[in-house]
């Protein structure tokens, strides 16, 4: 590692540390040449683009005095089409509430900064930071690969949940409509499903989920972190505002679908003051289920949300990384099972108890994804076999 870079990173690790110097902080991000021009990420959240942690070779944009980085294009969203080979994802994760998944897209045009699903672009061999945002691939053979699955000897049926890592509902599925093609899948086999999005496209699906939901087999979970518009557009730059998210829970609570709430995340002084607010406003629009994450900062996450953190609100930036580490036993992240997603310590426990009673006072039920699982009849295969019996 070359002398230079050693001590950049070495630095960094000191100036984002609890009581860092924020003007050290900064002013290192624009040392170590890797902050993109506001120019070229106009409507993204990453500042940077630093290279994947499985890449040997980080590469590292700087000014070389003749004002080339001008002449640099702004990032674009490009969409590559990918030939998945399954589509369901399987995990035994105890502390969530669902054992499969289906993720019709990787990375999301959203481009949360603080999206914990960030770190997988790195098995693509890609950035966390802009790439994620803007180096996107779409399965559209999922309804396809959906159908052979399920219709597999033995298949178990049970909630199939869309929306955990990215946002089924991204602005590219407007012209992909791969969501859509699955959740046609779904209703066809009688197949429950819950949904977790920030995009008010989800209200496009009604039809289906309407008749899904009247068979008790449908359930939308709608993410709304922040009632401020300007804070909104900073860690969300591409989600649906917070009105918009509000009317489609309307709609869709008008339509027969349950619809949760997800106040996700919490965020210390920042938006976490918000959390009585977010109930009450999702409640009036038909919400009757709530839910809560703490922020979470794992692998890449943490530089991107500090950088981003340091950009936009450089007088709360030593404040709220502190407030973090104490809820995560003194770290940027604790991924241990039962904690990561509530955090410990005094200021996680008086968040927890705020929901508790802001939720007891409305009526509000835990989020749940419990739906049918007994109507469920496997798809029949072009060219298949019927069976005799």
């Amino acid at each position: 590692m070359p002398p230079l870079l050693e001590s950049v990173q070495n630095a960094d690790h000191q100036a984002f540390a609890p009581g860092g110097n924020a003007a050290q902080a900064n002013a290192l991000v624009e040392h170590s040449g890797v902050r993109i021009s506001k120019q070229r990420r106009r409507g993204r959240a990453a500042g940077i683009n630093p290279a994947g942690r499985f890449e040997r070779i980080s590469n590292h944009v700087f000014d070389d005095g003749w004002q080339t980085l001008d002449e640099l294009p702004p990032f674009k969203t490009e969409v590559t089409s990918e030939a998945a080979r399954s589509i369901i994802t399987r995990n035994e994760s105890p502390d969530i509430p669902f054992d499969r998944s289906i993720n019709p897209y990787r990375g999301c045009e959203h481009g949360c900064v603080y999206c914990f699903a960030r770190p997988t672009h790195s098995y693509m061999g890609l950035s966390a930071g802009l790439d994620f945002e803007t180096k996107l691939f779409a399965k559209p053979n999922a309804a396809k690969l959906l159908r052979k699955e399920l219709a597999k000897p033995g298949y178990q049926v049970k909630s199939m949940a869309m929306g955990t890592n990215t946002d089924p509902y991204q602005p590219i599925e407007k012209q992909w409509r791969i969501t859509r093609e699955i959740l046609e899948v779904l209703e066809e086999t009688n197949h429950p499903v819950g949904i977790v999005t920030k995009s008010a496209l989800v209200t496009r699906d009604i039809d289906i989920l309407a008749r899904m939901a009247e068979k008790g087999l449908a359930r939308v979970a709608m993410s709304v972190t922040s009632m401020d518009r300007r804070l909104s557009r900073a860690m969300e730059p591409r989600a649906a505002t917070p009105a918009l998210r509000l009317d489609a829970i309307r709609q869709l609570a008008e339509a027969g679908i349950p619809v949760s709430v997800m106040t996700a995340p919490l965020i210390p002084a920042l938006n976490d003051h918000e959390l009585e607010r977010l109930l009450d406003a999702a409640y009036a629009n038909g919400a009757r289920d709530a839910g809560y994450v703490l922020l979470r900062l794992p692998y890449e996450v943490s530089g991107l949300f500090k950088e981003w953190l340091m950009r936009h609100f450089p007088d709360r930036y030593t404040h709220v990384v502190s407030v973090l580490r104490s809820m995560r036993g003194g770290k940027d992240y604790d991924a241990e099972w039962g904690t990561r997603l509530k955090g410990q310590g005094p200021y996680a426990w008086q968040i927890g108890r705020r929901f508790d009673i802001a939720t007891k006072k409305l009526g509000m039920a835990p989020m749940r994804m419990s739906l049918r699982t007994d109507l469920f009849a496997a798809p029949q295969l072009a060219g298949a076999q019927l069976s005799l019996f």
